[in-house]
């Protein structure tokens, strides 16, 4: 269930946020695993997280921003259940990959970068993803779908939402 962002900081997981920190601050580089587990422990890097290990690091927390907003896999809004990534390379972007994400935002309720109200899909344009040969490419989780038509990604997106 997708949790409105005000509820995913509990006091439990600042805790563990704070565990964390400790573990790794006296390690060079610290600053990336702290992320890391951040993300997984909030399923996002919410600004109260950034500001607990901008404090403990002394660490501006402008600088934890940019780093955040640097690496793709980080987020500061929760992600919804099922990732969805539309390849927007050169390749599949001349075989109909701009229609194909707007019928993917049609479909699954979110639009490009954001989460689905519902929680359940978040939608992430990428760049070329490295499967040309198989162009246009869409990923669903760990999921690929090659060669993809429009009339095809409503009973892709179907099945995510059961």
């Amino acid at each position: 269930m997708h949790e409105a962002h005000g509820n995913i900081v509990t006091s439990e997981r600042m805790l563990n946020l704070d565990h964390a920190i400790e573990f790794h601050k006296n390690s060079a580089g610290c600053l990336i695993p702290i992320l890391n587990e951040s993300q997984k422990i909030f399923g996002c890097i919410p600004l109260d997280a950034q500001k607990r290990i901008s404090e403990m690091l002394g660490i501006p927390l402008a600088e934890i921003y940019g780093v955040i907003t640097f690496y793709s896999h980080f987020s500061v809004e929760p992600k919804g259940e099922h990732t969805i990534r539309v390849c927007m390379g050169t390749a599949c972007y001349v075989k109909n990959a701009q229609r194909i994400l707007e019928e993917v935002e049609k479909e699954s309720g979110a639009q490009e970068g954001a989460t689905s109200p519902d929680g359940k899909f978040t939608i992430d344009a990428t760049r070329c993803i490295g499967a040309c040969g198989l162009a246009p490419v869409m990923t669903v989780n760990a999921d690929v779908y090659a060669h993809l038509s429009v009339d095809q990604v409503a009973a892709i997106i179907a099945k995510y939402k059961e």
